[in-house]
């Protein structure tokens, strides 16, 4: 039956063994991974200073 297998049937060394798509762990490690990523790009482009001319026009 496909799903939920058991972690030990695999032997994963490295980041292979968080970072999987065989067990449950390693995909919600893999869906983490994914949304902290783009919730660090959408902080880092919504909290960098904006832009400011150097000479006012008057």
């Amino acid at each position: 039956m496909a799903g939920l297998e058991s972690d030990g049937q695999f032997q994963f060394t490295g980041i292979k063994k968080y970072f999987n798509s065989y067990t449950l762990t390693g995909r919600i490690n893999c869906l983490l991974a994914t949304y902290g990523g783009i919730a660090l790009l959408v902080l880092y482009f919504k909290l960098r200073p904006k832009k400011t001319p150097a000479v006012k026009a008057t």
